[in-house]
């Protein structure tokens, strides 16, 4: 939504609005509906059903928000429960989307309550109990208070799926479905979703009543709007895995982001590269799905502020994440299912802006990049990565830009008398370079990093296409002769695939990659071949951890049929 210093200038009373939330956009600075709002409104206020492809960062908060608190405004009083459910995937998300509706409905005095697990069950009873009128819950904590029938769905006069896709890849199809069962027949129902596989087409189909579906123009086949793409500087550096650390340092030091999450995957990797740029200072945090809620909270309250201007994150961890301004986004490892790449660039270029995506690859990657750039439809710049030339360079050109503003400031007089004192001793021009001199070093600018090997990118090879992982073995290593086979009780029907296998033992039950045997994936369950010395150790943590969402089943292998 764009804003303006004019707010009666503002386009959503053509939408037909209730005055009073129209007035509330005015004062938040709205001027007009983006496109998806413009479509999904008018059939949101006549009580139809809504299927919509909307990606993060298109305005989807409002265009289901504000429909449903003008219906809210129409209800009678007596009501006994919410009027409207927002279902969402992230604690994080469920209290960005409350406090949306929040704002948008202040005129209104609109209750919305933000419903998810980690915080006081006790505290969001006392808020149902004294009313509410939405509520704004991951499935989860959704299902224990219909368990415990602590809250109404009886009145519910709307309903939305928001980031559908996001919660059926975190395992929450079947509370989906629970929870659809258990709200009034006949209720409208509003999908959101980024992408729209097979599993949100079924979920539509079962659930929704000839709904209107809104898929906006201009999008590649991932969803990602071709136009914030456009605004978005891809680079990939070509780089060796023994340097990826230093050369992700250089390249930070080069970009000097001003907000910037680089995504990991596994915990392990988090927090060791969290450790690493703190130590070369850089201001860090790590984010992943071992911290407690608590700490979650006050590692994105720094972040937002400004404290850390990096975050270290797996995919996991932040997911649900909307924060407006990030300036990069950098893989660490290049993502292998181009849709994940697609989903974590969105976060950038936003609202206008320029955004930089940056990703880390070895030479034998660069077919993951191909089927990048074949899905996106957009080029991948591939280069290596700066030599400690360039990144010299930009360090001079860093404490140019600082001495210019100084120079651009008045407080100057106090350090005159220094320069004239010196003058009589020394050339002006020698004390002005020495000046910059001590600068450049107190701004980190050293001379003395060793150079980062380049990397020539090898003559692609063909590869299979991007799709369905066959049954055939994927194999890492060769079978020792003390390796055990280990049963997992999901495989492709669950959309499992060979990276969440050796990310889940090599994150989870921190299995040195190369100990990694041949992982086979059929459409029930899946086999993984680790060294016996450590069986035990991956089954206890595997049991403990999820795949794809979901817990799993996971044993020593008994002889069966396979497939």
């Amino acid at each position: 939504m764009k804003k303006t210093e004019n707010p009666a200038a503002t386009g959503f009373a053509a939408l037909a609005l209730d005055p009073r939330l129209v007035t509330a956009l005015g004062a938040l600075g709205y001027e007009e509906p983006t496109p998806i709002q413009s479509e999904a409104i008018p059939p949101l206020l006549a009580g139809r059903d809504l299927l919509a492809q909307a990606a993060t960062g298109t305005g989807k908060t409002a265009a289901f928000a504000l429909p449903m608190l003008h219906r809210l405004s129409l209800t009678e009083k007596g009501r006994k429960g919410a009027f409207g459910l927002v279902l969402v995937p992230t604690r994080e998300l469920a209290m960005q989307v409350a406090e949306a509706i929040h704002r948008y409905g202040r005129e209104l005095h609109v209750r919305a309550l933000a419903v998810y697990g980690g915080s006081s069950m006790s505290q969001q009873l006392r808020s149902i109990e004294r009313g509410i009128d939405v509520v704004v819950a991951t499935p989860g904590r959704l299902l224990d208070h219909l368990r415990r029938g602590s809250l109404s769905l009886s009145d519910l006069g709307l309903v939305v799926l928001d980031e559908a896709d996001e919660m059926l890849d975190m395992g929450f199809h079947e509370d989906l479905e629970a929870i659809l069962e258990a709200t009034p027949k006949g209720r409208p129902i509003a999908l959101f979703s980024a992408t729209l596989p097979a599993r949100i087409a079924g979920l539509a189909s079962k659930h929704l009543q000839d709904p209107v579906s809104i898929r906006l123009d201009g999008r590649t086949p991932s969803g990602l709007p071709s136009a914030a793409a456009g605004r978005v500087r891809q680079t990939a550096y070509v780089v060796s895995r023994a340097h990826k650390l230093a050369a992700l340092s250089r390249i930070l030091d080069i970009e000097d982001p001003s907000s910037a999450i680089v995504f990991c995957r596994t915990r392990t990797e988090v927090d060791q590269l969290t450790e690493t740029l703190t130590a070369r200072s850089h201001r860090a945090e790590a984010l992943h799905g071992g911290f407690a809620q608590e700490q979650r909270d006050r590692v994105m309250k720094r972040f937002r502020s400004g404290a850390t201007d990096i975050l270290v994150a797996t995919d996991v961890a932040a997911r649900g994440l909307d924060i407006q301004q990030i300036s990069h986004i950098v893989n660490y490892d290049v993502p292998s299912e181009p849709e994940a790449y697609v989903h974590r660039i969105g976060r950038t270029g936003r609202a206008g802006r320029e955004g930089v995506a940056i990703t880390l690859f070895e030479p034998r990657e660069q077919w993951l990049l191909r089927n990048i750039e074949r899905l996106t439809k957009q080029k991948i710049e591939m280069t290596s990565v700066p030599t400690v030339a360039d990144l010299r360079a930009r360090r001079l050109e860093l404490t140019r830009a600082s001495l210019r503003e100084a120079l651009l400031g008045t407080d100057l007089d106090s350090f005159r008398v220094v320069v004239e004192s010196l003058s009589e001793e020394f050339d002006l021009l020698d004390i002005a370079a020495a000046g910059v001199k001590l600068a450049h070093q107190a701004g980190g600018g050293t001379d003395d990093e060793p150079e980062i090997p380049k990397v020539s990118l090898q003559v692609e090879r063909p590869r299979p296409p991007a799709g369905p992982v066959r049954a055939a073995p994927v194999r890492r290593v060769p079978k020792s002769p003390d390796a055990v086979t280990l049963f997992i009780g999901a495989g492709r029907q669950a959309g499992v695939r060979p990276a969440d296998l050796f990310g889940a033992i090599a994150g989870e039950a921190k299995v040195p990659a190369g100990a990694i045997g041949a992982i086979e994936i059929t459409d029930r369950f899946s086999l993984v071949e680790v060294p016996g010395d450590v069986a035990e150790t991956v089954i206890v943590a595997l049991r403990k951890a999820k795949i794809r969402g979901r817990k799993v089943t996971i044993r020593r292998e008994r002889e069966a049929p396979r497939d």
